[in-house]
């Protein structure tokens, strides 16, 4: 197994990709956390304590919670 790769041996491209994918991360983990908070029980499947302790699990949280979090009642 290689050594891991400190900050300073990756390339710009590299230490670029991870700042944007971390700031994506960011940015979804907020949303979800500010939807969770502004929408009412009854359109959320579940639990809110449940969902927002899934919105922590990286990138696929949020992404489950806007997914498959919210209900989308046809009228």
């Amino acid at each position: 197994m290689g050594r891991k790769k400190s900050w300073r041996d990756m390339s710009r491209g590299q230490r670029i990709s991870v700042l944007a994918s971390g700031v994506v991360n960011l940015a979804l983990l907020v949303a979800a956390q500010r939807s969770i908070a502004k929408t009412p029980d009854a359109q959320i499947r579940g639990r809110k304590a449940v969902w927002r302790a899934v919105c922590f699990i990286n990138l696929l949280g949020p992404l489950s919670y806007f997914i498959f979090g919210r209900r989308r009642d046809v009228v």
